[in-house]
């Protein structure tokens, strides 16, 4: 089994913010290998074959009680998952796919590591920065998308299908060598 982990807030208030990229890409993968989601795991949770969905409702900082709850439940190694997060130090429409890692200042990928025990997970940053001068971090990443941005993520999210794809039928490396660096 596999485990897809799109990270963000539950709110609707926070439907369409920078912190919420995991879910927005989340949204299309979903919706493109037709899964429905219930209540599971503090989680909107799915399951299709062996691949199982997965969007915390902890909200960001505490996604790692969500994921240790699925991995415990399915029996899932660290190298089962991938987890789908925005990262504002990454310039906007650029994916770099990691093995692993420190939190590099992302409390939602903080609070994984600190669960699970570990901090080597394939991880999917997508890039929503840079920050500017004139924002604090927490501010930008919990500011809304303009309308381009969100365009921006809409092409990122049909690309980033292919690149999950990839990465359950060929495994990290070769996502890696596909999708790494700027796709818009």
């Amino acid at each position: 089994m596999k485990a897809l982990i799109g990270l963000g807030n539950p709110e609707v208030k926070y439907k369409t913010t920078r912190h919420n990229t995991g879910f927005l890409i989340m949204d299309e993968i979903l919706k493109n290998h037709q899964v429905t989601l219930n209540d599971k795991f503090n989680s909107f949770f799915g399951k299709k074959g062996d691949v199982l969905y997965l969007l915390p409702k902890t909200y960001m900082n505490l996604s790692g009680r969500a994921v240790i709850e699925l991995m415990n439940f399915y029996k899932l190694k660290p190298s089962d998952i991938l987890v789908i997060y925005d990262d504002a130090t990454i310039e906007f429409g650029t994916f770099r796919l990691k093995k692993n890692g420190s939190f590099g200042g992302h409390n939602g990928i903080k609070s994984i590591i600190n669960s699970i025990g570990t901090d080597v997970f394939d991880r999917l940053k997508v890039g929503v920065g840079p920050v500017p001068a004139n924002f604090t971090i927490d501010n930008f990443v919990l500011g809304n998308f303009s309308s381009d941005e969100l365009q921006g993520i809409e092409k990122m999210s049909k690309i980033a299908l292919d690149l999950v794809d990839c990465w359950l039928k060929e495994g990290m490396e070769k996502a890696q060598n596909k999708f790494n660096g700027k796709v818009i």
